[in-house]
């Protein structure tokens, strides 16, 4: 029994350790950023007075880069290698942070826009490396429980981004209501542009401290040596043959759209929890942002069962049934009124904890060099979250809907969206489990 103990491989070996650690630092950084941002959504909406759909436009932009920066980043992977790439995702993550100065100055949405999309053309450089190199650091049997165990800290960071944006930034906010707003730009112009002002300085600040933390970051790492970073091809991309395997891998591909689901849930799910409080239950932007920590606090708790639990289960079917789980809280949110709602939408983000990580260790399995442009198709695959948060929040700007004689309101039907995507993610794990093992 010793032996056999003795002999089975470690998630995590002692001569990868200290690589293990520096690179995993990077995944709470990018959750901060995901997690200090998606409260933006409703803070524009009130600042600039615009639409639930553009508000959103937030969530297209930052996602986009992602979708957009996903292949080449894989590109440059083959041919230079993986520090190079954190390198410069890092350096195009701070220079995203840095364009909130004149966008502020700007006043202008789009400029707002634009810097988030450099961001995460960054951030999307720092996933397409840091994913498939935590894979490779050590026996091929425990890599998705290693990517479990450095994804476990992603949420470290987005709770702390989620502190941020309540304390330093809704709180901060002008308490004045949108309808408020609206009068105060017909009766005096002048105050009301100067509140707005005010309140995109407040939102400029964290994002200007964001910046400096990840050029420190970015020292860290251009000082420090990564074992096993090369890839080893030189110029030798050989796209046509990888990409050709890659579209002939059904497992593969299944798994490129789950996550495009999946990163469409999670995102609607964090995005608008705030106008679930505010609307539903009458609670301010910040008391919602409260319920939305909380959440979080969950999907930490429930990421580090959930990757104890994989030492027993398989984990296609452990996906299946936490899917299951995600879409009936999705509908909790949708038919339960006033608090009872919101705890369901709450509780949707102790299904979604193992979600990201497992679909991309089931996909990226036994595919090797493969794995560095398959890592681009799931980090591209993030694109979900670009596009179905201005689908919800479309629906979320009509009228109440209307079935028989039970009238709900937009925001819970537009809660239906997240249902939708949680099958996909259950049928994902149900192939998995049956035709994969």
């Amino acid at each position: 029994m010793t032996n056999i103990e003795s002999n089975k491989p470690k998630v995590v070996s002692k001569q990868f350790l200290i690589p293990f650690i520096l690179v995993g630092i990077l995944f709470p950084l990018w959750g901060f950023a995901n997690d200090i941002t998606n409260p933006m959504v409703a803070a524009f909406k009130n600042i600039l007075l615009i639409s639930n759909f553009e508000s959103a436009l937030v969530q297209f932009a930052f996602y986009g880069g992602y979708c957009f920066m996903a292949i080449p980043a894989a590109i440059f992977i083959k041919r230079f290698n993986y520090k190079q790439a954190i390198i410069m995702g890092l350096a195009l993550y701070s220079i995203g942070c840095f364009l909130f100065i004149p966008a502020g100055n700007m006043m202008a949405f789009e400029a707002f826009l634009f810097s988030y999309f450099v961001m995460t053309c960054g951030l999307s450089f720092l996933e397409t490396s840091a994913n498939p190199y935590i894979l490779s650091l050590g026996d091929e049997a425990t890599a998705t429980q290693r990517l479990n165990f450095a994804q476990a800290f992603n949420p470290l960071g987005s709770l702390t981004g989620m502190f941020v944006a309540r304390e330093f930034i809704l709180a901060k906010l002008n308490p004045a209501s949108e309808a408020a707003r609206r009068d105060l730009s017909v009766s005096d112009p002048a105050a009301f542009t100067q509140i707005q002002q005010n309140d995109l300085n407040v939102i400029i600040g964290p994002y200007l401290m964001l910046g400096m933390v990840v050029l420190v970051v970015l020292a860290i790492f251009f000082l420090s040596k990564l074992p096993g970073s090369s890839t080893g091809n030189g110029s030798q991309l050989d796209l046509k043959p990888t990409l050709k395997r890659l579209f002939t891998n059904k497992r593969y591909l299944e798994g490129v759209g789950a996550q495009a689901f999946y990163i469409g849930a999670q995102i609607m799910c964090w995005t608008f929890i705030i106008q679930y409080g505010v609307n539903e239950v009458g609670l301010t932007k910040a008391e919602a942002q409260s319920y939305n920590m909380i959440a979080m606090v969950i999907f930490v708790s429930s990421r580090f069962v959930c990757t104890y639990l994989l030492k027993f289960f398989n984990s296609g079917q452990l996906l299946m049934f936490l899917s299951i789980g995600g879409g009936l809280f999705s509908l909790g949110a949708v038919f339960l009124p006033g608090m009872t709602g919101l705890y369901s939408l709450m509780a949707i983000s102790a299904c979604m904890s193992l979600m990201f990580p497992t679909i991309y260790g089931i996909a990226l399995k036994g595919l090797g060099e493969d794995a560095k442009l398959g890592s681009a198709g799931l980090i591209m695959a993030i694109g979900g979250g670009s596009l179905m948060p201005p689908l919800q929040g479309a629906i979320m700007d009509m009228s109440s809907f209307s079935l028989g004689g039970f009238v709900m309101s937009s925001t819970r039907v537009s809660f239906g969206l997240p249902f939708l995507c949680f099958i996909v993610v259950g049928l994902y794990g149900w192939n998995t489990m049956r035709k994969h093992g």
